[in-house]
């Protein structure tokens, strides 16, 4: 399994940081985890195949991690060559039809899937469920505490597993079913001082690596103050395997 990460920031603007979203390619299966402002740039500049997307799921609908969604849906139609005619599953938590009709109001219903020229199905994923993308790959969903839908994502391919958190607070319920994970994707949102029940500091990452027993940690969301200290070692101080603070960009090949 392959991770590029797309985006490594939040919604607050960044030089250096677009919006979540990060590109998983495992057997046959070419995801994309959330498609925050700046997933399409990112994916050019690292030669991201973007328009081989098999599928997109999304954590939960705050702007910057679905923001760019119509885009890429309309690029799909608008900017490949040949035309793209493979389908494309949609997926994403309780809400995500609702939405995408509100957004058909002002867009048009090709955001629906209509005269895309290609298939666009659309699934509403439920907290426990596990998917079947194909290929051997699953895609598993698990609840967490940050909006009433939002969910983290689990990636399984043969013995690998990739965990993704989404946004979140911590969650002793979150770190049980990130289990023995092989790669976890954290948020890492906020500095202790300024800390929120609904997102995750640098030591509450650590903390949520170790009771997974995951072998390796990727840190992301970066809101502008916690760059101020070094995210990776604060969390290396409550996690005893790898650590990163990811950048855009970044590339990580996950073996069993």
């Amino acid at each position: 399994m392959k991770l590029t990460v797309l985006g490594t920031g939040t919604v607050a603007p960044s030089a250096r940081r677009a919006a979540p979203a990060y590109w998983v390619e495992a057997g046959p299966v070419r995801l994309l985890l959330d498609c925050g402002a700046g997933t399409l740039l990112r994916a050019t500049a690292h030669g991201v195949p973007w328009h081989a997307v098999t599928h997109i799921a999304l954590t939960h609908f705050h702007i910057d991690h679905w923001g760019e969604l119509p885009h890429f849906l309309f690029a799909l139609k608008h900017g490949t060559e040949p035309a793209r005619s493979a389908g494309l599953d949609l997926l994403g938590p309780n809400g995500l039809r609702a939405r995408l009709e509100a957004l058909a109001e002002g867009y048009g219903a090709w955001v629906l899937g209509e005269d895309l020229g290609y298939p666009l199905r659309i699934r509403e994923v439920a907290p426990g469920a596990g998917i079947d993308l194909g290929g051997g790959v699953t895609l598993e969903a698990c609840k967490t505490p940050h909006t009433d839908e939002s969910l983290a994502y689990a990636v399984r391919h043969r013995e690998v597993r990739l965990v993704y958190t989404g946004d979140t607070g911590p969650s002793a319920a979150l770190a049980e079913w990130a289990r023995g994970c092989d790669l976890l994707v954290a948020e890492c949102s906020l500095p202790a001082d300024r800390a929120i029940p609904l997102h995750l500091t640098p030591e509450q990452a650590g903390t949520l690596a170790q009771a997974a027993g995951a072998r390796r940690l990727v840190l992301t969301h970066f809101y502008p103050p916690v760059e101020a200290v070094d995210p990776a070692e604060v969390a290396a101080g409550v996690f005893d395997g790898d650590v990163v603070a990811a950048a855009d960009g970044d590339v990580f090949t996950i073996e069993a």
